[in-house]
């Protein structure tokens, strides 16, 4: 295998094309119109453009995603995660094409994607699942009574989705019938599939996912990540390890997830999501069969890289994990930087990239698709990019994210940085009391609080960019030369914003 096509944009991308290089691979990036200048399309040693479809739709094309591997001669398709990453039919499709997809077999995307058919092959398998129906519910009567069963609140999720979409949560009789009904239109639409079923609902559990990896050979477990920082069940900021996460507890959750994984016949890189009860007790979410947005923290504490392992599993090498027990070293915490405005409701905010800082320095790693000069569009999924800090401890790498987001600035589009800040510094995120309802009881986490000092200094590069721009496009000639760089200009706009 000397050439592998990703098959999505932006960060995650860029990621892939560097563990290609890495690996002595070659890289293949696809692209749609909106992304013909992205920074995946400079790094690839290839790019075909799979318009003119409207960019939105444009990585979902499975025909010409496989049409522009064979045309430019790759052996194998890499998907990333969202788009088409946990689609059986593309993975078919992919083997059926004579290429290699890089990731799980398509039986075990098919048992893992229809979240019904997961809980029964988890209960088989004897991996925890949380109390409720392993089965579509068809009427609302069945519902009713299911409900009364396991014991109100419960939750209606959709089978074949997840990201939040198809959930709702019903404290009473009288509001299952219309969760069913707005759950079900929800997930056909997200999914294609109205189907819905329903589980306990759990109060103040936390998120706590492990991950897999398993080659031609064996399955081993890489540790847990905490994910319980959610708004609307989406994540936004991500650790490993997690500070309710015992030694013994790791271990009984890891084997957890290896026989789940086992359970489907599982290869490659993959993700079991638990719900983790105050009591200790876990219960089997659902299992993500790809890369996933957090696999970064996993990667500083574990000191692995996730991406390379699956490329190597993809050529038929063993993984380069030591056999036996392995335990994290230090503490990593991602934060989502996403273009979303919390003083209109997180709303996706758009626009041109004017400026952008990004942070370094000891510990510091910052993924990203974007950059100065990029459109922000609403055509895709809101994240900017990941910034990821680690540290030989929890305090100390939350204090390292707090100098991150103190260093990075993003001029052109509202972001969620100031957001992260709060969060931080709050007494209970820093004590680890935590759970998935967190942020529905700290509203004043998430409304907008005025930051005087970070708007003056937003305020200032925004006025010095602006004059930038101005002199580039009339610029000044005094005897015969230029009136200075863009290099300089940008280094006091740096200077001015730290002050």
């Amino acid at each position: 295998m000397k050439r592998i096509l990703i098959a999505n944009r932006g960060e995650i991308a860029l990621r892939i094309i560097r563990a290609c290089h890495e690996e002595g691979l070659e890289a293949v990036a696809v692209y749609s119109a909106a992304d013909r200048s992205s920074p995946h399309v400079r790094a690839a040693d290839f790019a075909v453009e799979i318009g003119p479809a409207p960019p939105s739709e444009s990585y979902l094309k499975i025909e010409k995603i496989i049409d522009a591997a064979q045309r430019t001669g790759a052996e194998a398709i890499h998907p990333g995660y969202g788009f088409l990453a946990e689609r059986a039919a593309f993975a078919d499709a992919v083997t059926e094409a004579g290429l290699v997809f890089v990731g799980p077999p398509a039986s075990a995307i098919r048992a893992m994607g229809d979240k019904t058919e997961a809980r029964r092959r988890m209960d088989a398998a004897g991996v925890p699942i949380v109390p409720g129906a392993s089965a579509p519910i068809t009427d609302a009567d069945t519902a009713l009574r299911l409900a009364e069963q396991i014991g109100y609140p419960v939750m209606v999720k959709a089978a074949a989705g997840g990201g939040g979409k198809g959930m709702r949560v019903v404290q009473g009789a009288g509001d299952l019938a219309p969760a069913l009904a707005t759950a079900a239109s929800e997930a056909l639409k997200a999914f294609g599939d109205a189907s819905v079923y329903l589980e306990m609902f759990i109060v103040r559990p936390r998120h706590v996912e492990i991950q897999v990896l398993a080659d031609h050979e064996r399955t081993v477990h890489l540790g847990e990540r905490e994910c319980s920082i959610q708004r609307r069940h989406q994540k936004l900021v991500e650790e490993a390890p997690s500070v309710a996460v015992t030694p013994e507890l790791r271990q009984r959750m890891g084997a957890a997830a290896v026989a789940a994984a086992s359970a489907v016949g599982y290869r490659g890189a993959g993700t079991c999501e638990f719900l983790l009860a105050a009591d200790g007790s876990f219960y089997f979410l659902e299992m993500n069969t790809r890369i996933q947005v957090e696999h970064p923290v996993t990667e500083l504490v574990y000191g692995v890289d996730l991406v390379r392992e699956q490329l190597r599993i993809a050529r038929g090498l063993p993984m380069t994990v030591a056999i036996g027990p392995l335990e994290p070293r230090g503490w990593s915490i991602e934060c989502r930087i996403t273009s979303e405005d919390p003083a209109n409701g997180f709303l996706p905010s758009t626009g041109r990239i004017t400026y952008l800082r990004a942070p370094a320095g000891p510990g510091v790693r910052w993924d990203s698709g974007v950059e100065i000069g990029d459109e922000v569009t609403l055509y895709y999924d809101s994240m900017l990019a990941k910034l990821i800090v680690s540290g030989p401890n929890r305090e100390d790498a939350i204090r390292r994210m707090e100098r991150a987001l103190d260093e990075l600035i993003i001029v052109g589009v509202a972001t969620n940085q100031a957001f992260h800040r709060r969060l931080l510094g709050d007494p209970a995120f820093r004590r680890g009391d935590i759970d998935i309802q967190f942020l529905e009881r700290r509203p004043d986490l998430v409304l907008p609080v005025d930051d005087l000092a970070r708007d003056q200094r937003l305020a200032i590069v925004a006025a010095l960019v602006e004059d930038e721009r101005r002199r580039i496009q009339k610029p000044t000639v005094a005897n015969g030369a230029g009136s200075g760089s863009s290099s300089a200009w940008l280094d006091i706009a740096r200077g001015e914003a730290l002050r």
